[in-house]
């Protein structure tokens, strides 16, 4: 959990200026509940891992590539200029939220890891308040890169 936050300030950073606030009253209430879930999942993420069981072999590669995905994603990210074109390579070219999807992989990884429905359930819940949160993310990018984005949704599926 603590590795899925640390990436966030430092993009912030690379990106500054870029950030955009959700559009509706309806999209700002989705912002605390996700953060709070967030919270509640770092806080229950310090449960033991099931070492030695079959949970932990099965939940632990699938966690693995997660991670590896959502590190290669950050690169990505953080290695292309925004102020030109939306960025459409590597593994945005599969899907144009990469990073909430390598997100679940990790934490059901980590939910079967742990042997852990609860965590399970907080990785389906954040995934669904983090897609809600996609919205305002699309229609600002529509805004500043217009027609080319709108390109890349058509033949880029959510």
């Amino acid at each position: 959990m603590v590795y899925h936050f640390l990436p966030m300030p430092l993009l912030m950073f690379i990106h500054k200026g870029t950030r955009n606030e959700p559009h509706s009253n309806i999209e700002r209430k989705f912002y605390p509940p996700m953060w709070i879930i967030w919270l509640l999942g770092i806080a229950y993420s310090i449960l033991p891992l099931r070492l030695e069981t079959m949970w932990f072999y099965v939940g632990f590669p699938i966690a693995m590539v997660g991670l590896i995905a959502y590190t290669l994603v950050i690169i990505t990210f953080a290695a292309t200029p925004v102020d030109s074109e939306p960025l459409t390579k590597e593994l945005y070219r599969y899907s144009r939220h990469p990073m909430y999807i390598t997100q679940l992989l990790m934490f059901i990884g980590v939910g079967i890891a742990s042997a852990s429905w609860l965590f399970l359930l907080f990785a389906i819940v954040y995934t669904i308040f983090s897609f809600i949160a996609a919205v305002p993310e699309e229609r600002y990018c529509l805004e500043k890169y217009g027609d080319a984005y709108r390109e890349y949704m058509n033949r880029t599926p959510r």
